[in-house]
């Protein structure tokens, strides 16, 4: 009696382990076909065998090998559609910085109190040939699922990460990811200052390869917070975190001139991405997400930053907004302190911080000489080595030579704040590349 159960029970054991392997070999199997080589097909299965789903937050490129290609942190809730775009698709357009073999995106719905349902969602490869309409290159689009259902419900306050893609996506190339929402889901979550134009259009058009449809335009990323790639010889991504500086506020629309994206061009060979986790008007410690400037940076840090894939070092421009806007902080030892927690959250994860001076404002009108005195003091820190890792002097290279106070004429975009196209440019050509690839560690 004692051996029949047991020859039950094994076999009841062999059919689960049967069951099992079926299941994975049929979720790998019902990803989209792709051109994609014999490594990337390799690469799909085994991160799907990981559990795709879930992000591995600030986990290194060589652990499941997604790595970060681009990034918008949620700043608020876009005004005037209290019940989002009902009964229409949004087409985001986004620039990568590294290339992979497959993707995944990330929905956010964070700041709504109402389930949010995805009816369709898709990826594609921008074709550069169509500049008028966000048309999709031949052969690139790509539906996506969300635990291999083509619908899926982002609860309140939640995000969602979705299931692989197979998609050679290149570096340095447009991606449009699209969402169809076909019911009222509440605040839209939105990062307002994109400084690139989305679309949206009347009905499903998530299978759409033609934009013609997609009549609606707006300078804004809606819900749309991640795209992740595949790619095993991923160094991981260098996760930016600042203020409109880093947003890239002065820089010409459409064009991808924000400090971080030349940045992106020149580590892009050193196997790094780069996230751009900027919010225009963000402060390090106050929150600001009635005007869209988003939660203080102290609070949205473990998120934004290092809930990245593959986030291997952070880069940290922030502190002037607490000191322009009100109300004032005029006290320079809050912000270094909350500069320093910053850097010892990182350190907790392992990563290396890389961080910058505050840049000049004195050609603002919020400009007075008791708040100078305040970035004076805040940046004698920073330069005293004491704050970050690494230190990169953003205010001595844009500071104009003749009004150390003032950006330089050729780098100020005309508030006497925001730094120009060139200006930006200069910045992404300071930071040394050592300082983001060195393999000293960060100190623990």
């Amino acid at each position: 009696m004692n051996r029949q159960r047991a020859f039950v029970l094994l076999a009841g054991l062999m059919t689960v382990v049967a069951l099992v392997c079926a299941t994975i070999f049929a979720g790998v199997g019902a990803l989209g076909g792709d051109e994609g080589s014999d490594e990337g097909r390799g690469d799909l299965a085994a991160a799907s065998g990981r559990g795709a789903g879930a992000r591995a937050p600030a986990a290194p490129a060589s652990a499941d090998a997604w790595t970060g290609t681009w990034a918008a942190a949620p700043a608020g809730v876009e005004p005037g559609v209290p019940h989002g775009h009902v009964g229409r698709s949004i087409r985001n357009v986004v620039h990568t910085s590294i290339g992979g073999t497959a993707a995944r995106i990330t929905l956010s719905n964070l700041f709504s109190r109402e389930a949010l349902l995805i009816g369709h969602a898709s990826v594609a490869v921008a074709d550069d040939g169509r500049q008028e309409h966000p048309s999709a290159a031949p052969g690139t689009m790509r539906l996506v699922t969300f635990g291999k259902k083509r619908s899926v419900v982002v609860p309140p306050g939640g995000r969602v990460v979705s299931d692989p893609v197979r998609l050679r996506v290149a570096p340095d190339t447009d991606l449009l990811v699209t969402v169809y929402t076909p019911a009222p889901g509440g605040p839209v979550t939105y990062h307002p200052r994109a400084l690139r134009t989305s679309y949206t259009a009347v009905g499903d058009r998530t299978r759409d390869l033609s934009g013609a449809a997609y009549t609606g335009r707006a300078p804004v990323w809606r819900y749309l917070t991640a795209v992740d790639v595949l790619n095993r010889r991923a160094r991981g991504s260098v996760v930016v975190i600042g203020d409109s500086i880093t947003d890239g506020i002065g820089s010409s629309y459409d064009s991808d001139h924000r400090w971080t994206d030349t940045l992106a061009d020149r580590v892009r060979g050193s196997g790094l991405g780069v996230l751009n986790a900027g919010i225009s008007g963000n402060r390090l410690l106050r929150p600001s997400l009635g005007a869209g400037k988003g939660p203080s940076a102290l609070s949205r840090f473990g998120r934004d930053v290092l809930g990245q894939a593959g986030a291997e070092v952070v880069f940290v421009e922030l502190g002037i907004n607490d000191i322009i806007r009100r109300p004032n902080e005029t006290d320079p030892d809050r912000i270094t302190a909350g500069l320093k927690t910053l850097t010892r959250q990182a350190h907790g994860w392992g990563l290396r911080v890389v961080g910058s001076t505050l840049t000049p404002f004195g050609g603002n009108p919020r400009h007075t000489d008791r708040l100078e005195a305040v970035r004076d003091r805040v940046n004698e820190a920073i330069r005293s080595g004491d704050v970050f890792d690494r230190t990169v002097d953003f205010d001595r290279l844009l500071r104009d030579p003749y009004a150390p106070d003032r950006l330089r004429p050729d780098y100020d975009s005309g508030d006497g704040l925001h730094p120009s196209d060139h200006g930006y440019a200069a910045m992404g050509r300071f930071v040394d590349i050592e300082d983001l690839v060195g393999r000293e560690p960060a100190r623990l």
